[in-house]
């Protein structure tokens, strides 16, 4: 186990459960939105469907601001260009997923999708200036070669909506990285004040000239996707302020088999064996990399740490 759970009181550790729990929660709701935003993108613009769950998602993340400090003062930032450019890669992260939903079944999707922790890890090289050693990087290959078995020849079609969903991952997994960076200087509600309304501005500008009349049963949908969004990334929020990050980014790979399952009861489409041993490439090939993180940030830890009887 993780040092800093071993040092917890028995209370923390509750908390960390509690932690783990919400996570768990938070990625049956993400499941279920993203489900339910397949639904919509059939009949109407991906543009559209952005932009009005990006109402709700800036509402909320504004909401949360607020609560922590004036808004004024949030937006004073040390790096507003990189947060900026954060709120516009985020933008593009949803546009190319929510194009991708058009075809690309969900569990292959969410397979493909899991590939974004090995592309931190190669993104961090050059804008974080952090080193990679031929472990991770021969971990990060291992993950492309899963997903090279998803979209084989005979596999998962090679059209549009794979890229758009190569693309998704890739410019999510640089989110996080440039997340990473301006955590260094600017706070956390800064960083969601940047993302809801940088967000709210560039898929309303666009948006508005992809609108179709919805009707009453897809406005209904439309309000489950706004309210799925809101609360999972509220669980999401208070599970990160229960336990550490490396801890709960693990249970964030209970997205795929939660997708299996919605794609096999909503929309009757099951993963081929040979797609579900390449998500499991992935999967096995991240959590290595995550493992090993928690190892040598554990090392570093009992380095740093003075020994008894040593100033």
């Amino acid at each position: 186990m993780n040092t800093a759970i071993n040092g917890r009181s028995g209370a923390a550790t509750d908390d960390v459960r509690l932690g783990i729990t919400l996570v768990l929660i938070s990625v049956v709701v993400f499941g279920i939105q993203d489900a339910v935003s397949k639904l919509l993108v059939q009949n109407h613009s991906p543009y559209q469907i952005a932009m009005m769950r990006y109402w709700g998602f800036a509402f909320f993340s504004l909401i949360l601001v607020a609560r922590q400090a004036p808004l004024r003062q949030a937006f004073v930032s040390r790096a507003p260009k990189t947060q900026i450019l954060r709120g516009v890669l985020l933008v593009g992260d949803i546009w190319l997923f929510a194009m991708a939903l058009q075809t690309v079944p969900l569990a292959e999707l969410q397979a493909i999708s899991l590939v974004y922790p090995l592309l931190v890890t190669l993104f961090a090289i050059p804008i974080l200036g952090e080193k990679v050693g031929i472990f991770r990087f021969s971990a990060v290959a291992v993950g492309f070669v899963g997903a090279m078995v998803i979209v084989r020849p005979g596999g998962l079609p090679l059209d549009a909506g794979v890229f758009y969903a190569i693309g998704s991952c890739s410019i999510y997994a640089l989110y996080l990285v440039l997340t990473r960076r301006v955590g260094r200087v600017d706070t956390t509600a800064t960083s969601m004040a940047y993302t809801g309304v940088v967000g709210l501005v560039m898929t309303s500008a666009v948006g508005i000239f992809h609108w179709t009349p919805m009707e009453s049963s897809e406005l209904g949908l439309l309000a489950a996707v706004i309210v799925t969004t809101c609360l999972a990334h509220g669980l999401m929020i208070k599970a990160l302020s229960l336990a550490p990050a490396s801890v709960l980014q693990p249970f964030n790979y209970f997205t795929l088999p939660w997708a299996i399952v919605l794609s096999y009861v909503i929309f009757n489409h099951l993963i081929d064996p040979i797609s579900l041993i390449g998500a499991a490439i992935i999967v096995g090939a991240g959590l290595v990399v995550m493992a090993r993180e928690r190892l040598r940030g554990s090392a570093s830890a009992a380095a740093e740490t003075p020994m008894p009887g040593k100033e």
